[in-house]
């Protein structure tokens, strides 16, 4: 008769706990030894149940394989029942409907349409014309880029994802692509837009999309699990977009001696004359940088409060977050930019010409609410204080966004519905004569 086969009896960290292991007196401790190799990150991982910290190549090999007078046979270990077939859930057909479904969710389509909202903003507040085309390009390579990185993004962190609630429905999680079907959705994707941008709009709106690809799918997803400050990082992604819309019209980045900086100070403040305005002196790098710092603090107050919220997820995943490591900064992080929206607002904007001074008076409101709300998150730090932040930024956004269309420069709303056109004419008589 054939010895029975024998299977090595486990680590004591890693030992299941069933009753099928209990025939036979278990080694004392001492046998084994209890100190492991620290890994760089063992001490914010631990608190977070970091099972690679216990893989076989990290635990000496002399504790694994303990004497042939202490393994057990295959009969001691318990079996998996049989399963008939119609137990199995059949796997879904990737039908045009489905699979257009699952391309959004790999491209995260609500956080896309923010991406377009913030670019399309700043063709919306460019002194410099647009055609349609270049407006359809822009809209369409912008989308692409976001739908590249955020792909990509997804596909480096599938076992992350798997751990935590509200990733868990995600395609790649739940296998409903396979990897290499989502690379190379993220290939086309990547490569289309930018080239989109190239030929379309212009060489500086293409890089600008394809930087946003390397940081949001490299840089970014690589720091959340090695520090704090990916959530930089990541406002930085956020605030590139509208500097994609700025520069589709041909806007400037940088200033020059063809581009210097204007400063459009109040009347008040003024002691020159009133000049007719010239919308060719808003195109100057003042004016993209009042909205990559917009966009760059709002990424604070509305992400630092989700992160709080689902600061539970982001510890079971093991990701260095500030909400996990330190809630009270956190909040404080969150309330600082909160505050440096109100000088944005009240001063950046309307000094740089791209809205006039009415903007820095009706912005307040909007910015009161949202620091008061950050404020409480602070003192108070609960998640309902949280969830009033987070609620807050979604609607702050799209209000100072159109706050910032009626207030443009040179815009000239009642016109646009024939209510001001008798004076209008009245200037124009008094010109001629």
């Amino acid at each position: 008769m054939r010895p029975p086969i024998t299977i090595p009896r486990c680590h004591p960290r890693l030992r299941l706990n069933h009753h099928s292991f209990s025939k036979q007196p278990s080694r004392p401790s001492s046998t084994y030894p209890t100190t492991f190799r620290k890994t760089p990150n063992s001490s914010f991982t631990s608190f977070f149940f970091p099972n690679h910290q216990w893989s076989a190549s990290k635990l000496p090999s002399t504790s694994i394989f303990p004497s042939r007078d202490s393994i057990y046979t295959l009969s001691d270990v318990p079996q998996t029942p049989s399963l008939p077939l119609s137990a199995y859930r059949p796997t879904e057909q990737l039908t045009p409907r489905r699979l257009f479904k699952i391309y959004s969710q790999l491209a995260k389509s609500r956080l896309t349409i923010l991406v377009l909202l913030t670019s399309m903003g700043g063709v919306a507040i460019s002194p410099l014309p647009a055609t349609i085309p270049i407006l359809l390009s822009t809209a369409i390579g912008t989308a692409l880029c976001s739908a590249a990185a955020n792909t990509l993004n997804q596909i480096q962190e599938i076992p992350f994802d798997a751990q935590m609630a509200r990733t868990r429905s995600r395609p790649l999680v739940r296998r409903a692509v396979s990897p290499a079907h989502a690379a190379a959705f993220a290939t086309v994707t990547g490569i289309a837009g930018p080239v989109l941008l190239w030929t379309m709009v212009n060489p500086v709106t293409a890089a600008l999309g394809l930087a946003n690809i390397a940081l949001y799918a490299g840089v970014y997803t690589w720091m959340k699990r090695k520090s704090i400050w990916n959530t930089w990082v990541g406002s930085v992604v956020g605030a590139i977009p509208p500097l994609m819309g700025w520069t589709a019209c041909g806007g400037q980045l940088l200033p020059s001696s063809t581009y210097p900086i204007h400063l459009f100070l109040p009347s008040f403040l003024s002691s020159a004359p009133q000049l007719p305005l010239d919308l060719a002196l808003i195109d100057n790098p003042l004016s993209a940088f009042a909205l990559f710092m917009l966009l760059f603090s709002w990424q604070f107050p509305h992400f630092n409060a989700l992160s709080y919220i689902v600061r539970g997820s982001y510890a079971q995943a093991g990701y260095q977050m500030l909400s996990v490591l330190s809630p009270g900064k956190n909040a404080l992080v969150a309330l600082r930019h909160a505050l440096l929206m109100v000088p944005v607002c009240s001063v950046l904007f309307p000094i740089s010409g791209l809205t006039t001074w009415a903007f820095a008076l009706t912005t307040l409101v909007p910015n009161a609410i949202c620091v008061r709300a950050a404020w409480r998150f602070w003192r108070l730090g609960g998640e309902k204080e949280a969830r009033v932040v987070f609620q807050h930024s979604l609607w702050y956004l799209p209000v100072v966004l159109g706050l910032m269309m009626l207030h443009k420069q040179g815009m000239e709303w009642l016109h646009w519905f024939g209510l001001g056109d008798d004076e209008l004419e009245m200037k124009e008589v008094e010109e001629t004569i």
